[in-house]
């Protein structure tokens, strides 16, 4: 199962940098989601040190990291380097990220997750 997660983070991880454009979020039902797909993006409360990310290992395969093409900003938008090299999409300092069981666009399964894991909300990001 391990390896499964792992492979399909990889899959998704390399998916979503081939998409990702110089936008790389847009609003959608009150919510952020990247540009490319309008997958939902979430925030990870025990990232406390702006532009740091604690979510690594089992942690990522399950909460992906939205991996950022170049470490170019766009806007509002930061780019961030993981502890494995990648670089990452941020806002506000705090690094975005994908849940693995968001099957399709609109899908939000993960806001509130172990009360630690949360959409952002389009309107907070104005």
């Amino acid at each position: 199962m391990k390896k499964i997660l792992v492979t399909l983070f990889a899959l998704f991880a390399f998916t979503v940098s081939a998409y990702a454009g110089s936008a790389p979020v847009k609003a959608s039902n009150g919510i952020l989601v990247d540009s490319a797909k309008g997958m939902t993006l979430y925030t990870f409360d025990k990232d406390t040190v702006s532009g740091k990310s604690v979510c690594n290992g089992d942690c990522a395969a399950k909460w992906p990291p939205y991996i950022a093409p170049s470490a170019k900003k766009s806007g509002k938008y930061t780019v961030i380097t993981r502890d494995d090299g990648k670089l990452q999409w941020a806002y506000k300092g705090k690094p975005l990220y994908f849940w693995v069981k968001d099957e399709k666009p609109g899908d939000k399964s993960g806001d509130n997750v172990n009360n630690v894991w949360h959409v952002i909300q389009a309107a907070a990001a104005k």
